[in-house]
């Protein structure tokens, strides 16, 4: 079997690659360990700065393998069970942990992108696609809802009457519409092109204060007002005063003789 997810890092960007173009990198259970273990790992990582995640071949991802996880019935019960204090199963974690990263994640997307496969890459923080690539909410095709960390991901981009629409129906949607309904940051000829160009713009800011801004997005976006301002103040005392924030003053003071350079991302 060959490894279903690779790792390649470029210049601090890391590029995870769903490698099984064969079959539209269709979600078995091999793909959902390999996403779960890339994820794990790249958040011990403190040097990289962004990461990529794409589909090689023709698509991004073209969903679930049903046949594959329905011919072991324990493949679904490891997909659905919630090991210890764990707030995400397996299924979820291939998408919910793309959130948890300190750091941007970019899905760069082709082909099909279709049920478990637009979940993953509504768990980045940004999609660029191609105009002509295909969208679905596809579970409800094989009598299913979407479980794999959608119901927090979908919320923060439509409204609750879309969501339910598109869930419903299962239709699918190509790019543009896409981008016109919110769910997609940017279509063009040449997403991988213009996402690392992105990734590599996000790296020459301080690594905290990206890693902060990303955590007070996620967890204020749809919470009340005295949460929401209680993160900004504990998040901002975190990299105050301290040698990036100081890093990014010294780097855009034109004064500045010799610039200080920024550290490793805290921990």
């Amino acid at each position: 079997m060959s490894q279903r997810v690779t790792l390649e890092i470029i210049d601090n960007i890391a590029v995870v690659t769903l490698n099984r173009p064969d079959k539209l990198n269709a979600l078995d259970m091999a793909m959902f360990e390999g996403l779960a273990k890339t994820a794990k790992k790249l958040a011990k990582n403190r040097e990289i700065r962004a990461v990529i995640l794409r589909g090689e071949g023709k698509a991004f991802c073209s969903g679930l393998d049903v046949k594959s996880i329905m011919s072991n019935p324990l493949s679904a019960i490891k997909l659905l069970i919630k090991p210890g204090r764990k707030i995400s199963n397996l299924a979820q974690d291939a998408g919910y942990l793309w959130r948890q990263l300190p750091v941007p994640v970019i899905a760069v997307t082709q082909g099909k992108c279709w049920g478990g496969g637009f979940q993953i890459a509504l768990g980045a923080d940004f999609r660029y696609t191609t105009p002509d690539c295909e969208f679905s909410i596809m579970e409800m095709k094989w009598g299913l809802i979407p479980d794999m960390s959608g119901s927090i991901t979908l919320r923060e981009l439509i409204p609750i009457d879309l969501a339910k629409e598109l869930t419903m129906t299962a239709r699918v949607f190509n790019g543009q519409e896409a981008k016109d309904m919110g769910l997609v940051t940017k279509v063009t000829e040449t997403p991988f092109d213009e996402a690392i160009a992105f990734a590599k713009e996000i790296s020459t800011r301080s690594p905290d204060a990206i890693a902060n801004a990303k955590k007070l997005f996620n967890e204020t976006w749809t919470c009340d007002e005295k949460i929401a301002l209680k993160w900004e103040t504990k998040l901002q005392k975190q990299i105050i005063g301290r040698w990036n924030q100081r890093a990014a003053i010294s780097q855009n003071n034109p004064k500045e003789k010799s610039p200080m350079a920024f550290k490793l991302r805290a921990k």
